[in-house]
């Protein structure tokens, strides 16, 4: 879906401030209650918008170490099935488990992993590993995080209807 200008600033602006109100934000960008209204209601209806809860910070919950975990996995389950879902369900199960994709590359599946130690990331790995259809783990720890998940440069981008640019110098 397409995106202009407007819904560009909507989505800065409740970025940078969720609790800010359909009211505020008319007031804001100067256009109408309904048009602010309607917008989001139509960016949330078309997925561009795809949650308002909390962003939450795990390491202020306790759980300081972030790891990334590649996993090999069984390629089939038999009767034609793939191995990806059902350890993906698995894997949803276990709290520590923050994100899970397929990917291609030398595994299958990446997942980022939070702990509250390395002690503790040893037991989440070893509870990954003991999922049925994992065959292998292979774990790296993030020391610290250079450029944090982010929307925003390709909401800015998409506005302008610009590819993404490359970076300077």
């Amino acid at each position: 879906m397409a995106i202009d200008e407007l819904d560009g600033r909507l989505i800065e602006l409740f970025t940078a401030e969720p609790r800010v109100g359909v009211l505020e934000a008319s007031r804001r960008l100067g256009v109408a209650r309904g048009t602010v209204q309607a917008r989001l209601d139509r960016m949330a209806r078309d997925g561009v918008i795809a949650g308002h809860g909390p962003e939450i910070d795990t390491a202020a919950l306790g759980y300081g170490v972030t790891a990334f975990v590649t996993l090999q996995i069984r390629q089939s389950q038999g009767r034609g099935h793939s191995g990806h879902d059902p350890v993906a369900a698995r894997l949803a199960q276990v709290p520590e488990v923050i994100e899970a994709h397929t990917i291609t590359g030398p595994g299958d599946m990446l997942c980022r992993v939070v702990a509250r130690s390395n002690t503790d990331l040893q037991r989440v790995i070893d509870v990954i590993v003991d999922v049925a259809g994992v065959e292998r783990a292979s774990s790296v720890i993030s020391l610290a995080t250079q450029v944090a998940y982010r929307t925003l440069p390709l909401v800015r981008a998409a506005a302008e209807g610009k590819p993404g640019g490359r970076p300077p110098g």
